[in-house]
């Protein structure tokens, strides 16, 4: 991995969980279990991608080459978001993993209740958190109808082609066993995983814009790219889940073929989907074009995501 990936990760990440430490409640906060359980999924060991997203989005469009105040809390929610999906994920009802992040699932460890219930409280404490930002009521409210609208089903907005993070749950859900198309799987990798990819960048840049307001072109330029990114990201998800195995992706690998999941490469093939990805990095790049070097953090935390093996 380039060193400037690594130092960007690496500071992005020390950012989000110091923000998390200090927004979750501690393992000895009664009740006990709910606590523990919430510490023990978001303190699992992730990238901290979409939070980095976040923060890198917001420093570019304040424009000031720092970051702003509170961008990490905002990061940090979007983590909490994040992690609430994935627990409720691995239930034995939804995908019945065992393995995330190379650490027993939440269920595996505090029980299906308890589990179900800490990936509430995540959701919960998440737009709390976004309440309280130091920012304009005006920023908040964008910046909640944007997130909400991205996690959601589809109402409020989403399109057909991606009906939000928990819509598309539902699609890959009632899509299994069924002949794979091109159409059903960009629907489900653009809502499931790419909506909130696209939120955490498109909210970071309403924050860094401040109480002077994201400019609608910037907004629109920070959504294509993080729509191309968030897509590039799930295909490369589904070739390194056909190509590595269970202890370099720590969670478990080759479900998603054995459970004829609708994946990229299970209809265009592993090389075509490899391609795919590089060119919706290229198209990215280029929406971020008139932001010169100040894009550059983001550009290369959108090449990391096609050339990492995990």
């Amino acid at each position: 991995m380039p060193s400037d990936v690594k130092e960007l990760l690496a500071t992005g990440a020390a950012l989000t969980d110091a923000a998390l430490e200090r927004l979750l409640p501690g393992p000895q906060t009664v009740p006990h279990s709910i606590h523990r359980a919430m510490r023990h999924s978001v303190f699992a060991g992730g990238k901290r991608l979409r939070p980095i997203l976040c923060i890198e989005a917001a420093r570019m469009v304040a424009g000031t080459g720092q970051v702003p105040e509170g961008a990490a809390d905002l990061g940090a929610a979007l983590e909490m978001l994040h992690t609430y999906s994935l627990i409720h994920d691995d239930l034995p009802a939804l995908d019945n993993d065992d393995l995330r992040r190379g650490q027993p699932t939440c269920h595996v460890v505090f029980g299906e209740a308890i589990a179900i219930l800490a990936g509430d409280a995540l959701q919960t404490l998440a737009f709390q958190t976004i309440a309280a930002l130091a920012s304009t009521p005006e920023t908040t409210v964008a910046i909640l109808r944007d997130i909400s609208t991205a996690v959601s089903t589809g109402i409020g907005g989403a399109s057909v082609l991606a009906p939000g993070m928990i819509g598309g749950q539902v699609v890959d859900i009632e899509s299994e066993g069924k002949a794979p198309t091109a159409e059903l799987v960009e629907s489900i990798h653009r809502s499931k995983t790419g909506a909130l990819i696209t939120t955490s960048i498109v909210s970071g840049g309403i924050y860094g814009a401040g109480s002077a307001g994201a400019h609608a072109d910037t907004i629109s330029r920070l959504r294509i790219f993080g729509e191309k990114a968030g897509l590039a990201f799930q295909i490369v998800d589904d070739v390194l889940d056909m190509t590595q195995d269970s202890a370099q992706l720590g969670k478990t690998a080759g479900k998603d073929a054995a459970s004829i999941k609708a994946t990229w490469p299970a209809v265009f093939g592993i090389d075509q989907s490899i391609r795919d990805a590089d060119q919706l990095i290229a198209d990215a790049f280029e929406a971020l074009a008139p932001f010169g070097e100040a894009a550059t953090p983001l550009k290369t935390l959108a090449q990391y995501l096609t050339k990492r093996k995990n």
